[in-house]
Parts: structure tokens; sequence; C-alpha cells
């Protein structure tokens, strides 16, 4: 058990690992822009560092200030929440390198699945259907047009490193695709300091399905799916289980395959596979490699529905 955390986040977020850590007797360290210094979590936290100013790049992605912070507070683990440095496989590698702990999956897998240029090759390798689009990063809204052309409008231009609903924008005509690619691009570059973009085929009524998976040394499992499709500005609202529009056969197919990649990547810890799914068919969209664990997020829920504690069930999988 580690005595104490950093969070490299701000916001909801970083008061929910807060509390959880609270719950468990485990020192915080917050850190916060000069504009975040009287926000909640700042408040909630043990410790504070200022980091830097409001600028998300001189701030909550700014490394060398967040190694700063955690070498001033002896820190021993990471915890990185989502967006910002949450899928940044450099910033893992750095902490591993200096012997800091990375709460989520290791450097390597993180620079396989938090790529979601990448996540997109491996699924597909491993037998999931993917989404038509480029085959890479596009790197000018010329090649854009391109793509675009070939697969059709509307489509979705999309951030590597995007997260948490930005870094994406809908394209519905080529007369737009210009600003539409130089604003996902800044906002890219400004949020997870990654403008590398690439572009997908847009579903105009798809269900968002996800499905939960558990991965140790001893098995994979997943813990059903999750329904996802009501959202606002790309943020989910609610969360129904089991999918009503799922049969059992395509439901079957849909984990056998999701476990399947899990189990080829070698990946450990917790995960979210996510689905675009219409017409009775459905196409990997991305993996989360840092799903919510405080006592409020589901993956904790879904384990404790099956009447086992977390912990027992981690102790099985052989994740300790």
């Amino acid at each position: 058990m580690f005595k104490k955390i950093l969070i490299a986040n701000r916001g909801e977020i970083a008061v929910r690992i807060i509390r959880a850590c609270k719950e468990r007797g485990i020192r915080t360290v917050a850190v916060h822009s000069n504009v975040d210094k009287e926000s909640m979590h700042v408040r909630l936290a043990d410790e504070s560092v200022c980091i830097g100013s409001h600028q998300p790049a001189s701030s909550y992605l700014n490394i060398p200030a967040i190694m700063s912070a955690i070498e001033l507070t002896n820190a021993e683990a990471v915890h990185p929440g989502y967006g910002f440095l949450s899928e940044n496989a450099n910033f893992a590698k750095i902490l591993e390198e200096n012997k800091i702990k990375f709460i989520g999956p290791s450097s390597k897998l993180v620079k396989m699945m938090g790529d979601k240029i990448e996540a997109k090759k491996i699924a597909k390798k491993y037998g999931l259907p993917v989404i038509e689009g480029s085959e890479g990063g596009v790197s000018n809204s010329k090649q854009a047009k391109e793509i675009s052309k070939k697969i059709g409008f509307p489509v979705l231009i999309k951030s590597a490193g995007g997260g948490g609903g930005k870094g994406m924008k809908i394209v519905y005509d080529e007369k737009d695709l210009d600003l539409s690619f130089s604003s996902v691009r800044t906002e890219a570059m400004k949020y997870f300091g990654n403008d590398e973009l690439y572009i997908e085929k847009f579903f105009q009524n798809p269900r968002h399905i996800e499905v939960q998976i558990l991965s140790g040394k001893n098995r994979t499992i997943h813990l059903h799916e999750r329904d996802c499709s009501v959202q606002r500005r790309h943020q989910k609202l609610i969360e129904e289980t089991l999918s009503p529009i799922l049969t059992n056969e395509i439901r079957k197919d849909l984990f056998e395959k999701t476990v399947n990649m899990v189990n080829k990547i070698g990946y450990e810890g917790a995960g979210t596979v996510e689905f675009i799914y219409e017409d009775g068919k459905f196409y990997f969209l991305e993996m989360n490699t840092l799903p919510g664990m405080t006592s409020t997020s589901l993956v904790p829920k879904s384990v404790n529905a099956t009447g086992m504690s977390f912990e027992e069930l981690i102790k099985i999988m052989g994740m300790q």
C-alpha cells in the first residue's frame, strides 16, 4: 500500500481520487495551475504544489514540473486521472525509470492502446472489426480531404491522444474540412500535447457499447457490456447493462473477440474496450486503459454485483 499519491489532474476526477485515498488512509498531493489554487481538489488534498500557469501545456501537461512536485513531496505513486497525461506513454516511462509507480498499465501497454491510431491497428490485427478510415495519422487537410472523399461524408476527425470527449469534430461537408482539421489539431495540442490526427467514417445513429475487462497473470475475464448511447457532447449521461439491443449471439461473439485481443497483447489490469454498434455489426472504437476505480466507479460495482469483493477477484486473477 502506498503512503502518499500525487494526483496529476484537476477538478472532479481529482476529487474522486482524493476521496478514495482518504478512505484507505493514503495521503494525497494535489498539483494545480496558478488559477486553480482555490479549487476543491487542492483544498481536499493533504499537500499541494503549483506547477505552472493556466495553460495546460504549462501545468497539467508539464512533465518536468510534475516530476519536480513528486520529488518535492516524496510521493511514491502518481494517479493521472483521465485526459491530460493519463495515456501518455512517455510520462509513464519516465515514472518507471524514476521508480515512481504509475497507477495504470505499463508504459509499453499505454503506448500500444493509449494511442488511438496504434490501438486501431492492434485491434484489426487480432480480429476485431474496425471503422473505415485512415490507416494511420493524417498530416494535413489535403490528405484529410482525399481520405474523406474515399470513405464518404460525414467523417469524424479525431486526436490520436484524445479522450474525455475532447479532440474530435464531425465534418458533414468538404467545405468545412479545412477549418475543422485546424480546430481539432489546435485542441489536441492544447489538451493532450499531441496534435496527430486520424479520420474515421461517422455513424449517424449508432449504439455505443463498452466491454469491461480485468486481466491478470492467471486469466482475463469480461464483466459484460454497458450501453452508453445516451450522450451529450461525446460524454456519457446514462450507462445501461445489459444492452437491450444486443442478441445473445452477437454478445457472445463480442466478448470472445474482446478477451482474445486483450490476451494477445499481454494486458494486465482493468480496461474498457469501446465499440460502435450499428445494423447488427460492431466495430472497435478505442480502449480506455484507465477506467474509474473509486468506490463509486463502475468496475468495483460490476465486481460486487457478482457477490465477490474486488479484493478477492484481484487475488484470484494474480493482479497483486
